[in-house]
């Protein structure tokens, strides 16, 4: 999942399956290495369990969120907040540790059962589930919300998976051909009944489902394209109050028509939940602090002021978790903005590593990465350094850059761009060591800044928009969309993957032994099997100096005392936000 995503896989990431990395559930820990220690209470289990409903609970966001649209949002924040209005066929349960990254049913009555080759897949749904209207939900709904995807002039920002892997070829969407008939890559036999028809077999369908809001059906007569996301219609336990402002927020009340009897992944404690979003990223710090706000959506973990303050006081360590969020921060370098792989080259050997790690927080911001998948993904693989070292005080091979910039015909350096979402001090940390970095060996990195909602689809997910700003790299993370390498590394190295808007693989990776890799990797039975093949990927982007690893993020959480059921949730790498309530 886009990071804030981040990747989500997630989710987006990002994500954890076995995790060996987990944190320790409800120990202290020591964290910056300056004796303090901060509870952990919301790791492995639930803090501050209640059943109490009322009042208003406060979610902020430093920046605008993709979509309220499930069918066109791809940052894990966003899935994770989806859900308070949304159902899917399978969704992650509510449960802390490892156990919250495994497939459950939602709308659907079980995991979907593939025929023999595993080229199709059958999902039944419940019956008597409503919409906030109290209609039914049907199957076609759920067909109808999978056609919509493939229109990637309407939806921008979701994931391309079921256009990849659907058998339905040359179909471009409803708003192109409003006869679901001629959608062949879903089936609805009957009301009840889901039959996802695909190219290859595909052993890791029920992973995608989990993962994907797309599934969240969506009524046809409903359906108003790009606008939907101002006012999508609920099937979970909170309903919108009027529409969604974009760089504003919204408010949402109770659903009525939802049946919790149907639906232990979900609770409906606050009478409402108001959402404001493009805050400062230091003044929601501040508010969430001081207990004037509940949430920070993005649940990436409090900016460095914040950091500062949080560590610094007793109390506020107590309400504070410092989990491996299970995203790994990473740089990719478009290879077709820098063609030559010995610049690329350079770029990396350039890049002073511990200032990145210093950008994100230190020891309380993550660990130095070597791989791009993070140590919780399934069967990854710590992975060798290419030119680079993932080392505390390391600050970059000078002398290796320049070598590489003279092989490149480029002994002055060269001049390029670096992006990063602007309202992100992080994220503009590093753009700012990188600049200094890179001045070292004559590089000329420009670096600017652009809004965080439009970042992964008009700026850095746009190639087009890269190739015209001479774009050569920018800050970017991933959590798993599921716990897996496919999960993890598909939409990010697959030149089947690139699109137009809301692409993923920003480098523009296009190698031609990596792509039969992922035609080839589907058709594996062996978990094991696929995930050395994984392995491999990953090395050959990073051998292919397309990416610059950075770290694998631990996130500096704090919960005010009023919120109730906090938990770390592995699937989204961040608190769960489903079963919120508050305390009084």
């Amino acid at each position: 999942m886009k990071r804030p995503k981040v990747l989500t896989a997630a989710a987006a990431g990002a994500v954890a399956l076995s995790l060996g990395l987990s944190a320790c559930g409800g120990g202290e820990e020591q964290q910056d290495g300056g004796g303090t220690s901060v509870s952990n209470a919301a790791i492995n289990k639930i803090h501050n369990p209640s059943e109490r409903k009322g009042g208003v609970l406060k979610m902020g966001a430093s920046s605008d969120i993709d979509s309220t649209d499930p069918g066109n949002m791809y940052y894990a924040w966003a899935n994770n907040f989806a859900r308070l209005y949304s159902r899917m066929l399978l969704t992650y349960p509510a449960k802390p540790g490892p156990e919250g990254f495994k497939p459950v049913p939602d709308i659907a009555e079980s995991l979907g059962t593939p025929n023999a080759d595993q080229t199709e897949w059958t999902y039944k749904l419940r019956r008597g589930l409503k919409y906030e209207d109290g209609t039914e939900i049907r199957a076609k709904d759920i067909k109808y919300a999978v056609a919509r995807t493939f229109d990637r002039g309407v939806l921008r920002n979701g994931p391309s998976y079921f256009s990849q892997l659907l058998d339905a070829e040359g179909y471009e969407g409803p708003y192109k051909n409003k006869d679901l008939d001629d959608f062949t890559g879903v089936e609805t036999p009957d009301d009840y009944t889901v039959v996802f028809k695909l190219k290859d077999p595909f052993a890791e369908f029920n992973e995608l489902v989990t993962f994907s809001g797309q599934t969240t059906p969506v009524p046809q007569a409903k359906d108003t394209g790009e606008r939907y996301g101002l006012h999508p219609f609920s099937s979970g336990p909170y309903k919108w109050q009027g529409d969604y402002q974009p760089g504003k927020g919204g408010t949402m009340v109770r659903n009525e028509h939802w049946d919790p009897s149907t639906d232990p992944n979900r609770k409906q404690l606050p009478d409402q939940i108001q959402v404001t979003v493009a805050m400062n990223a230091d003044e929601l710090d501040n508010q969430l602090l001081q207990g004037q706000m509940h949430v920070d959506l993005i649940g990436s973990g409090v900016q460095d002021n914040g950091r500062k303050t949080l560590l610094s006081s007793a109390d506020h360590r107590a309400n504070a978790d410092n989990p491996p969020g299970g995203f790994s921060w990473y740089i990719p370098i478009n290879t077709e903005v820098i063609p030559n792989i010995e610049c690329r080259k350079a770029i990396v050997y350039a890049t002073n590593r511990d200032a990145l790690w210093r950008a994100y927080g230190g020891d309380v911001g993550g660990e130095l990465s070597t791989s791009i998948m993070p140590p919780n993904v399934e069967g990854r693989q710590k992975g060798q350094d290419y030119y680079t070292k993932a080392q505390k005080g390391f600050t970059g091979d000078i002398e290796a850059a320049k070598q590489s910039l003279s092989k490149c015909g480029q002994p002055n350096g060269f001049t390029t761009k670096m992006i990063y979402r602007a309202e992100r001090p992080k994220e503009k940390a590093v753009a700012e060591a990188m600049q200094a970095a890179m001045q070292r060996v004559g590089i000329k990195l420009d670096v600017q800044g652009y809004p965080a909602a439009t970042y992964t689809n008009d700026q850095f997910g746009s190639p087009a928009f890269n190739k015209k700003e001479n774009i050569g790299l920018g800050t970017y993370g991933w959590h798993a969309d599921w716990p897996t390498g496919y999960g993890y590394l598909q939409a990010l190295t697959d030149e089947d993957a690139i699109v137009e808007t809301g692409n993923a693989n920003p480098s523009m990776f296009k190698d031609a032994q990596v792509n039969k890799m992922w035609d080839d990797v589907v058709k594996v039975q062996d978990p094991a099997q696929r995930a050395t093949i994984y392995n491999q990927i990953d090395a050959k982007w990073r051998e292919q100096a397309a990416v610059i690893p950075n770290v694998y993020a631990k996130s500096l959480l704090f919960r005010p005392t009023s919120l109730t059921n906090v938990f770390f949730h592995e699937g989204f790498g961040m608190y769960n936000y489903s079963t919120l309530g508050l305390s009084g």
